[in-house]
């Protein structure tokens, strides 16, 4: 007897993509397999104030790592290789990822450069996966971890399970989700930050268990009617199970700036700040998006960062609209500190503008 594919189990396979940045310079230059590399700003790192993109694993085993500054990692690894990033190689790369994923034929939904979930009912996702991790390796040469569950939630976050797994696959679903997940910090929980850990610890609901056996009203009371009883699903493992294969758009964008001279002046954050929110929202324009909300962040002398974000009246394209908001975000920090760096971060809306 046949069985359909309707009487198979739904999977999901997160497939995240081992060091990214750092492969792909490798791939175009195989003399550097093996020695660790640093890929970040315009590739020098005996400039101030750049910022390391990614390392590969050989870099991350002497702490360098992703955000660090780039003259420090010379100091933890001085004989690492220094690459400027590159984007069009980037996009390129991923293309071809993406391009492996789908010719499986089962949906994709493709998250950024390196990762992606792809959707499949199938009675061996282990073997699935397997087959994946192949033809990406064959394909492409670069290699990925991919974390199998029965939610996107449990998916993400085997693979973080599966990057140390013998065969980089791991699967967490809801026979094994607590025995693995039940005695963990809340903060763990992919979707779960700091601060509402905090928060939950407040309320003695520290590990997983905690939260997921917690009341749903008392988590409305404390939370919201919305995110507290999410928070709880999330500590079940998550409730999320389509693929969306419309092409990737960005929930964001963002950019960011790291004063070659710490500026002292509110004045001059402030300037700094409104042409980064025209810039972006020039682009956002040019791609038809619209925003919904604006961050800014700051970053002092002594590297003390704080994100604050403000949410606009409506959607908009009007570039006064976003600077305006920009800068009413930035009046909420108090500016008496010598400032490194600055950031401005637009939110989007989902769907383009027609």
């Amino acid at each position: 007897m046949t069985t359909s594919t309707q009487d198979l189990p739904w999977w999901l396979l997160h497939v995240d993509m081992d060091s990214f940045l750092a492969a792909v310079e490798v791939r175009r230059r195989p003399e550097l397999r093996g020695r660790p590399v640093v890929v970040g700003g315009d590739g020098d790192p005996t400039r101030p104030r750049q910022v390391v993109a990614t390392a590969s694993y050989e870099a991350r085993a002497y702490g360098v790592h992703s955000g660090m500054p780039m003259q420090r990692a010379l100091r933890k690894c001085p004989d690492a290789v220094f690459l400027p990033s590159d984007h069009p190689a980037y996009d390129a790369a991923s293309a071809e990822v993406m391009e492996v994923l789908r010719s499986f034929g089962y949906p994709v939904e493709v998250w950024g450069w390196d990762e992606a979930f792809l959707g499949a009912c199938h009675d061996d996702p282990e073997e699935l996966a397997r087959a994946v991790r192949t033809a990406v390796q064959d394909r492409t040469g670069l290699t990925c971890a991919i974390g199998i569950g029965d939610t996107k939630e449990r998916a993400k976050m085997a693979t973080g399970f599966a990057k140390t797994a013998p065969e980089h696959i791991y699967r967490l679903d809801s026979s094994n989700w607590i025995p693995m997940m039940g005695d963990r910090d809340v903060v763990e929980v992919w979707g779960i930050g700091k601060q509402t850990a905090a928060r939950l610890a407040v309320h003695h609901l520290r590990t997983v268990t905690d939260l997921a056996l917690a009341d749903r009203d008392e988590l409305a009371a404390w939370f919201g009617p919305t995110i507290g009883p999410r928070l709880r699903v999330l500590a079940r493992g998550g409730s999320s199970r389509a693929i969306t294969t419309e092409p990737w758009l960005a929930r964001s964008k963002s950019r960011q700036v790291t004063f070659a001279s710490d500026l002292t002046d509110p004045d001059d954050s402030g300037q700094e700040v409104a042409a980064m929110a025209r810039e972006l929202c020039a682009e956002i324009n040019a791609d038809g998006r619209q925003v919904t909300h604006v961050g800014v962040t700051v970053r002092t002398r002594s590297f003390f960062t704080q994100v604050k974000t403000g949410k606009l009246p409506e959607v908009t394209t009007d570039p006064r609209v976003v600077e305006a908001s920009a800068l009413a975000v930035l009046g909420r920090f108090d500016l008496n500190r010598p400032v490194r760096m600055l950031g401005v971060r637009l939110d989007l809306a989902t769907v383009p503008q027609r």
